[in-house]
C-alpha cells in the first residue's frame, strides 16, 4: 500500500485569513490584495513556505488579510526584517509590502541596500502619492504644487520617481503596474517571483479619500490606451488603441521621442523593440514625462545576478570546509584576555 500523502494545491482561499479587512471603501489595496490571493496558487505558492513583511502605512496591513507567515514591523524598517527572513531560510518566499511613504522617505536608506544586496525579495510599493494612514500629508512621490494638510500653499519639494530610485540603486528587476489593472497585475507579479534576485514593483495605487484621482490622466479607461505602453521583451514599444504610436531613438541624440507611425515618414521599423535585459534602455524609459510621453508599465529591467543570501551561504560553507568544525568555546577564547574587577 501506498502510504504516501497527496497534499492538495492551495486555493486562493486558502491565503485568506478571517480578519475584516479595514481600509477605506474603494481603495485600491482591495484590488492588490485579491490579486495577490489569486496569483499565488497559481506560481504554487505555499502558506507554510510564504512571507509577508511589512512597514508602517495603510499598505502594511496587508500581512494580517494574508493566511501566510508575516511581520508587521516598524516604520521603514520591513526590507531589513526581509532580509533578514531570507538569509535565515533562503527556501521562503518573501514578499516585502510598503508605501511610497514607508519605503522612500524613513525606509529609503533600507530599501536601497536590499536592492543593491540584490536579496531573492518580491518588494511591492505601492504608490498613492500621500501619507494616507496619518491623514493626507504630501510624501516624497507627492508633484510640485500637490495641497495637503501639511503642505497647504502647495508642495515645493521635487519628488522621488520610484523607478528611477530602485535602478540607481541597482535593483535587477523593475516593472510598473496599476491596482485596477486585474488583467495585467497579476502578470507583472508572477514575473516578479520568478525572477531570482531583488524585484521591485511599483504599483500605481489609488487614495480615494486624501488624493482620488491622481492619476487618472493615464488610469482612467477612456485615455488608457493613447496614455499607457506596456513594454514586452522583444516586442515593439507600441502604444494607442490602433497601436499606431511608438518611441524611437530621435535622429541625432540619444533621447526617445513619441512618434506615430506614417506620419514625417515613421515606419515600424523605427520603433524600438523592447530588451529588458537594457539598463540604458530602463534608465530613458523610466525618466519620459507625463504627458509628453505614455507612462510605461510592465517589466521594464530584468537581468538577474547572483543573490545576495546565496553568496552569504557559498561563503559560510567555503569557511566550514577549510576551518572544519567550529568550536566556539576556543573561538571566544581566542587572541588576548582582560579580566574587569
Amino acid at each position: 500500500m501506498n502510504n504516501v500523502q497527496t497534499v492538495s494545491k492551495p486555493t486562493p482561499k486558502d491565503f485568506a485569513t478571517d480578519q475584516e479587512v479595514r481600509w477605506c471603501p474603494g481603495c485600491g489595496d482591495y484590488a492588490i490584495l485579491k490579486c495577490m490571493q489569486r496569483i499565488l496558487p497559481e506560481i504554487d505558492a505555499r502558506p507554510e513556505n510564504t512571507v509577508f513583511v511589512s512597514g508602517i502605512g495603510c499598505a502594511s496591513r496587508f500581512p494580517y488579510y494574508m493566511e501566510t507567515y508575516g511581520f508587521h514591523t516598524i516604520h521603514g524598517r520591513a526590507p531589513a526584517i526581509a532580509t533578514g527572513v531570507k538569509l535565515a531560510n533562503p527556501e521562503l518566499d518573501v514578499w516585502v509590502v510598503t508605501g511610497d511613504g514607508d519605503g522612500l522617505s524613513i525606509g529609503g536608506n533600507h530599501l536601497l541596500h536590499a536592492l543593491r544586496r540584490n536579496v531573492d525579495l518580491n518588494i511591492l510599493l505601492f504608490n498613492n502619492e500621500i501619507y494616507g494612514l496619518t491623514k493626507g500629508q504630501y510624501s516624497p512621490t507627492s508633484r510640485i504644487g500637490t495641497k495637503t494638510a501639511s503642505t497647504p500653499y502647495g508642495s515645493v519639494d521635487r519628488p522621488i520617481d520610484a523607478c528611477q530610485f530602485a535602478l540607481g540603486c541597482g535593483s535587477t528587476f523593475i516593472a510598473r503596474t496599476v491596482d485596477t489593472d486585474q488583467k495585467h497585475m497579476p502578470t507583472v507579479f508572477k514575473r516578479a517571483h520568478a525572477h531570482k534576485g531583488a524585484s521591485f514593483v511599483e504599483i500605481f495605487q489609488n487614495c480615494i479619500v486624501y488624493n482620488d484621482a491622481v492619476f487618472a490622466d493615464f488610469t482612467d479607461k477612456a485615455v488608457a490606451a493613447e496614455a499607457q505602453l506596456h513594454a514586452i521583451h522583444g516586442e515593439p514599444l507600441l502604444y494607442g488603441k490602433e497601436k499606431n504610436k511608438g518611441l524611437r531613438i530621435k535622429p541625432g541624440t540619444v533621447q526617445l521621442e513619441a512618434v506615430i507611425i506614417g506620419k514625417d515618414g515613421v515606419t515600424l521599423d523605427d520603433i524600438i523593440v523592447h530588451d529588458e535585459t537594457d539598463k540604458t534602455l530602463a534608465s530613458l524609459l523610466v525618466n519620459l514625462e507625463r504627458p509628453d510621453f505614455p507612462m510605461v508599465l510592465g517589466v521594464i529591467y530584468a537581468n538577474p545576478e547572483s543573490t545576495f543570501e546565496a553568496e552569504i551561504h557559498k561563503q559560510i560553507e567555503s569557511v566550514k570546509a577549510e576551518s572544519g568544525k567550529a568550536d566556539l568555546n576556543a573561538f571566544i577564547r581566542q587572541g588576548r584576555i582582560w579580566e574587569v574587577t
